[in-house]
């Protein structure tokens, strides 16, 4: 009786326990030409490469509880949303002067991102890996680049975040990226998330200190924050680029009107802009099996956020791999 009587009062704390340690892992859903990424059992987002894509993506983004912090045009209709640029969909890599091809406008192809393969799919408690390689296929039909991308996806009570990291090979030919501002790491956000001038409730500011995309865009910076409110919450993106990553601190190409990208490699097109003396031209140039890496963490979170609260972040993940 007594041990009956024990277990009865042991059983609940077990089932919360195990309730807890389930609820806090990363699982994947395959699908066809969709991969679902699960946290805490509910979908956080999912990587895109079907077919008729001109680059894979992650579409859509929630926040833990639920708020969609990306635009759903052309793929939903969303009362209120603006519908220009087409090619901003969801979160997405990608460049639009790669010797005489342009990944970053097209939505048609060729040229094309292709999904060629998963290499790994690892769920975990504390942390889910995906990693994937895909081919830059230019006009011509030739591969030029060989993309290899680890994303690893990391849940928190009230924050997700994802480390990417993409590397880039040059396959079979010299590869060139042109200065442009049209690129690389971006999301297209909701109609809300937008800034405040732009009749959003959000606000962008950098790692600097800077506020506002006409103080923000086309300057360096370590991280850059975008932060507005959605039936009664305060959520917000940090985007944060690891030192390792090629030409560091990034170059921003943060608009009012919705699309939060960061782009290392626009640095002349960003430095004439802003009238700094003697701009200089990155056009990096990779020879045949030579590679760049693209180190970058974005964070989807709900409460408020303060610059100290983003420069830890970048602290913790500057002392990451």
């Amino acid at each position: 009786m007594k041990k009956t009587i024990l277990l009865l009062m042991v059983l609940p704390l077990i089932l919360m326990i195990s309730y807890c340690g389930s609820g806090s892992k990363v699982t994947f859903v395959e699908k066809e030409n969709q991969i679902d990424v699960m946290m805490k059992g509910q979908l956080f987002t999912s990587y895109l490469y079907k077919p008729e894509l001109t680059k894979p993506i992650l579409y859509p983004v929630l926040s833990s509880s639920g708020i969609k912090v990306n635009r759903g045009f052309p793929f939903e209709k969303v009362e209120g949303e603006n519908e220009d640029h087409p090619h901003h969909t969801g979160i997405f890599f990608t460049y639009d002067e790669v010797n005489q091809d342009g990944f970053w406008n097209n939505t048609t192809f060729p040229p094309q991102i292709k999904h060629v393969k998963v290499t790994k799919m690892e769920s975990g408690k504390e942390k889910g890996t995906l990693s994937t390689v895909m081919h830059w296929v230019g006009k011509s039909g030739k591969t030029l680049l060989v993309e290899n991308r680890t994303m690893v996806f990391y849940p928190g009570k009230d924050s997700y975040k994802i480390d990417f990291t993409m590397t880039l090979t040059a396959k079979d030919t010299t590869v060139v990226f042109q200065d442009t501002k049209e690129g690389m790491f971006a999301i297209r956000v909701a109609h809300w998330l937008r800034e405040k001038n732009k009749d959003g409730t959000a606000m962008y500011i950098s790692s600097n200190g800077d506020e506002f995309e006409k103080n923000v865009w086309g300057k360096r910076a370590k991280w850059m924050r975008l932060e507005g409110e959605k039936d009664g919450k305060i959520v917000g993106i940090t985007i944060l680029n690891h030192p390792t990553s090629i030409n560091y601190p990034s170059f921003w190409h943060a608009r009012g009107y919705g699309l939060f990208a960061m782009n290392p490699l626009g640095q002349y097109a960003f430095e004439s802009r802003k009238k700094v003396e003697n701009p200089q031209k990155f056009n990096l140039t990779l020879q045949q099996g030579e590679s760049a890496v693209f180190k970058f963490r974005m964070v989807i979170y709900e409460g408020k956020k303060v610059k100290e609260d983003c420069d830890k972040e970048f602290d913790d993940y500057s002392n990451t791999n």
